[in-house]
């Protein structure tokens, strides 16, 4: 018979790509995974992984096999939480990164909100424009635009629908005119922010892509679309960090025409160990809240 604690090493096993790393994450030797992985390739008769002194890849029968252990793992976690998450009581403490923008007009309100529901749960908040580092920065989950592609990392769409826009003040408008291809953004006073410690002045915009320039930079990106508020320039920033601003009449998406490119937003956490039921309600919560906020056509 199938033991669970089998098929969850076999799935972590297979993403950390290392016996030794799956053995770590869960308090025991590599030997005992070792044997876990035997186990469950005799239950199944076949062989899951590859093995060489400096390499662990899976089989062919391994990579077919994978998908069906993580939705058993998945159905499991639900059912119990279900029969006990739901009417629990939320304790300890939750510790949560965002980007500064929606972070701060976003995410600030719902996670007050969502504590005052849960009010033996306590919450740290840290908001940044730089990727959260899970083993060196004090957090539990990250808020993250864009897909997360580390498979050591377990990923929950919030907002998949997210894309950029280009926006700007009717006053900087009424001064500077509306810009009428991709192209004439390079005339512009376009407002810049960091991204991975880099300056993020290349704009895609449905199949183009443009280097844009201005006299404004900073590292929060909530600064830049304020900048943008008080005329200053142009910004390209996500859907969610300029929405009421637009249903306000305080800034206008300009190019409507070309798409700008996905944001999807996700909740990260290092593994599915810290799927608390903390962390699945707020999932559940926030992912409610941000579908509030999707438009019957993004631009």
């Amino acid at each position: 018979m199938l033991r669970i604690t089998d098929l969850e090493l076999f799935v972590r096993a297979s993403a950390l790509g290392s016996f030794t790393a799956a053995a770590h994450e869960a308090d025991l030797l590599p030997g005992q995974v070792a044997a876990a992985i035997k186990r469950l390739e005799r239950d199944l008769d076949v062989r899951l992984f590859t093995r060489t002194t400096r390499s662990l890849r899976l089989t062919a029968e391994g990579e077919l096999y994978l998908p069906t252990a993580q939705r058993v793992l998945d159905t499991l976690r639900q059912g119990h939480e279900q029969l006990h998450g739901q009417h629990s009581t939320l304790r300890g403490v939750l510790q949560v990164s965002a980007p500064s923008d929606i972070g701060r007009n976003l995410l600030l309100p719902w996670l007050s909100a969502f504590r005052r529901e849960h009010p033996a749960l306590n919450l740290r908040f840290f908001l940044s424009d730089q990727m959260a580092d899970f083993s060196r920065d004090p957090v539990d989950i990250a808020i993250r635009y864009g897909l997360d592609q580390d498979a050591n990392y377990i990923a929950l769409p919030l907002a998949p629908w997210n894309r950029r826009v280009v926006v700007a003040s009717p006053t900087y408008l009424a001064r500077h005119g509306r810009p009428r291809t991709p192209e004439e953004l390079q005339q512009h006073d376009c407002l810049l922010y960091l991204q991975h410690n880099r300056v993020f002045d290349k704009w895609q915009l449905g199949s183009r892509t443009v280097q844009v320039r201005g006299p404004l930079v900073s590292d929060d990106a909530d600064v830049v679309r304020r900048w943008a508020l008080a005329g200053e320039g142009i910004v390209y920033k996500s859907w969610l960090d300029v929405s009421s601003n637009i249903a306000a009449g305080e800034l206008e998406v300009l190019l409507p025409e070309h798409q700008g490119e996905a944001t999807p937003v996700t909740l990260v956490c290092p593994h599915r160990k810290q799927l608390s039921p903390a962390v699945t309600q707020l999932h559940l919560w926030l992912r409610e809240r941000f579908a509030a906020l999707q438009p019957a056509q993004m631009f």
